[in-house]
Parts: structure tokens; sequence; C-alpha cells
């Protein structure tokens, strides 16, 4: 146990959320008596359970709501596991909220003493760091004005370079890099860096999975409050991104069934998540449309708009005949990522347009280790050392 910082085990924090809120003396003592019935039970976390080692790039990485801030304010201390225990070996420094503690009506200079004496630091000690924060932050001309004044970005620029300052074993950082410009972020890395070299026991959140890739030794995946994986930051990252593709394409195609009930048009695939070659077959029905097509056109779209592939009745000389409904099969010789469809149903010309459907069923390329390249799709290609 000497080199463990964080031990969590089988750790459930469980919310009681009110119904209904208590307006007088009257309702609350009404509400008292219903006991639980004027509540539900919200679980944020579900028996987790992980470590990290002192020295350590720990990642901690979900969608939103998935429980994430919870666990962060259970490893700083502000909340008690509903059961399950959390144990902390050494000083840990959370950095969850980065400006809690400022007074808006303080000037920058004043905040800086003020937010310093928080961590702990003597007004000795912030003077004589007081030229590096705020070089760090690029707002020097500003430090005299009150906070009030100072736009979001600049308040949380300045709040993260008085937290870097912290003295601490352990440090909980939660989005950091969501802050200031491209140049700023820049710095924000370069400290990543030195952390990392440092062996500085580190705790981040974050939803870019470039840096957990970079700077984690080890990360875990929350969903729904439950440990779906931990381990290796690069498989911990593509299940992070397959689940999020997941979410994306289910949310898409309930969109897409929304939309196609004003369509004459109905096109429907079977399944929303494909691994890169499997067969992905649209079906097409244009038996509400009253006048007959002569050419149905399908087209693939990634959701940044390019365009990916398209193909057509007419010139793949598909007669159509009195049908209507055709199933279109492609393999999915795709990159990573979520796509949709485009259909066409034209009269006589591609002019004569019967029914265009732009936003037609949605569907996702999962990411797998076995794909050694990146882009829409793979080429052929060759090597040759001269």
């Amino acid at each position: 146990m000497d080199d463990i910082a964080i031990q969590v085990e089988a750790v459930s924090k469980t919310f009681k959320l009110p119904h209904e809120k208590n307006s007088s003396i009257k309702s609350a003592v009404v509400n008292f008596y219903k006991r639980n019935k004027g509540f539900e039970l919200q679980e944020a976390l579900k028996d987790v359970s992980f470590e990290v080692k002192k020295g350590e790039f720990f990642g901690i990485v979900g969608r939103n709501g998935s429980g994430k801030s919870t666990l962060l304010k259970l490893l700083a201390g502000i909340y008690t596991p509903s059961a399950g225990t959390v144990q902390v070996n050494g000083k840990l420094t959370p950095f969850i909220e980065l400006g809690v503690g400022f007074n808006p009506e303080l000037t920058g200079r004043e905040n800086v003493f003020l937010n310093g004496a928080l961590l702990g630091f003597s007004r000795k000690e912030m003077t004589a760091m007081y030229k590096d924060i705020v070089a760090f932050a690029e707002i020097e001309k500003f430090m005299d004005q009150k906070l009030k004044n100072y736009s979001s970005g600049m308040q949380v620029r300045l709040a993260f370079s008085i937290a870097i300052r912290a003295q601490s074993d352990i440090l909980v950082l939660d989005e950091v890099l969501a802050v200031g410009d491209e140049a700023f972020q820049k710095k924000c890395i370069d400290v990543f860096e030195s952390y990392k070299s440092n062996k500085q026991t580190v705790v981040l959140v974050t939803h870019d999975m470039g840096t957990v890739k970079r700077f984690c030794n080890r990360a875990m995946l929350l969903d729904n409050g439950k440990l779906i994986t931990q381990g290796d930051p690069s498989k911990v990252a593509t299940a992070y991104t397959q689940l999020n593709n997941e979410a994306i394409s289910k949310s898409m195609a309930e969109q897409a069934i929304l939309r196609s009930e004003n369509h004459l048009v109905k096109a429907q695939i079977d399944g929303n998540v494909f691994r890169y070659g499997d067969a992905i077959k649209l079906s097409i029905d244009w038996s509400r449309c009253k006048e007959m097509p002569k050419n149905i056109g399908v087209a693939v779209y990634g959701n940044a708009g390019e365009y990916v592939f398209g193909a057509n009745t007419l010139l793949d000389k598909v007669t159509l005949k009195n049908k209507k409904r055709i199933d279109y099969t492609l393999d999915a010789l795709l990159g990573p990522g979520n796509y949709h469809f485009k259909i066409g149903v034209f009269g006589n010309t591609d002019k004569d347009i019967i029914e265009f459907v732009d936003n037609g069923p949605n569907f996702t390329i999962q990411k797998e280790p076995s794909l050694k390249w990146e882009g829409i799709t793979a080429l052929k290609h060759t090597w040759n050392l001269k």
C-alpha cells in the first residue's frame, strides 16, 4: 500500500431528489410524514473500484452524466460515499471548478492573493510568485480592474495560473484544457509535460482522448455511474469513442425516424453500429408516391458534410419495373466515424424529383485497434525505401 495514492473500493453514491419543493412550513411537515414518497433515488455511482498509484497520471473519462463530477467530489472529500470506501494517502488539491473562491468585487491582483491563501500560501510566497502568475495568464494590464469586468476566459486563465502553483501530493484536474485559446492551451500542455516528467500524481478528467493517450499511464471509463473498463489509455479512449458514437448514432437515428414521417419515401437500415467491411442494407419504400419512379439514387455522407460515395439505379442499369421497394446493400469500407444516407427518387430525368430525403438513416463505423490507418477509407499503398 505504500505506493498507492488513492484507493477506491466498491463505492456507490445515491442522491435523494425531491419531487416537490416545500414552499411553506405546512408543506414541509406534510412531506416529512410522507417520508420517501416525495423523493426519488438517483444512483450517481454504482460499485466503483479502482486505485491510483503514486507518481501516476490517471485519466477518468465518460460522457456527460456518467458520474465523473460526483467521483471527483468524493475524492476531494466534498461528498461522502453511500457505500464503500475512499482512501487518499497524502495531501490532495482539487481543481474541480477553477475560480471557486474568487470575489468579483475585488481586483485581479487582490484575487491572486486571496486564492493563494486558500491554497495555503503565505502573502510573502504569493508576492514572490505574483509576476510569474500574471505573465502565465497573459492579463498584466487588467490586474487592477475588478474581476467582474473580466471575461470568463480571463478569469479561468488566472485561476489556472494560480492553481498550478499548488504544492500537493495529488492534483485532481477537471477539464482544465478547455480554457483559453490555442496558445494558452499549449502552455497547459507544457505544464502537463512537467507534471509527468516530475512524477507528480495527477487525476485528470477530460473529454479529449488525445490528451488521455498522450499523458495518462492508465485510465478508466464511466458510463451511467458504472465502471465500464480501466487500464491501457488507448483501449479506454477507443471504448469511450465507441460509446460516444453509439449514443450519437442512436440519437440521430431517432431524429431520422421522426423526420421520415413527413416523407413519402421510407428508408431504414438494420442496426446503427457496424465494423469496417460489414454489409449495410438500406431498404427504400416508395409505395406512397403517386408517380412511379424511373431512377433511385443513394449517397453516403460524413457528418461533417463530406460526400463519400454515390450510386443510382440508372447508371447501374437496374430497371425498377412496377416495384415499390428496393434493398440497397453496400460494403462499409469506411473509417471510424458517423455517416448518413441521402436518397433521391426521380422521374424520367434527374431534374424530375419525386422525393428527396436529405437526412436519411444514420450509422456509425466503430473504431478498432486492428485498423492501422486513418481517414474515410483505406487506399492501397506501398513503401519503397531507397
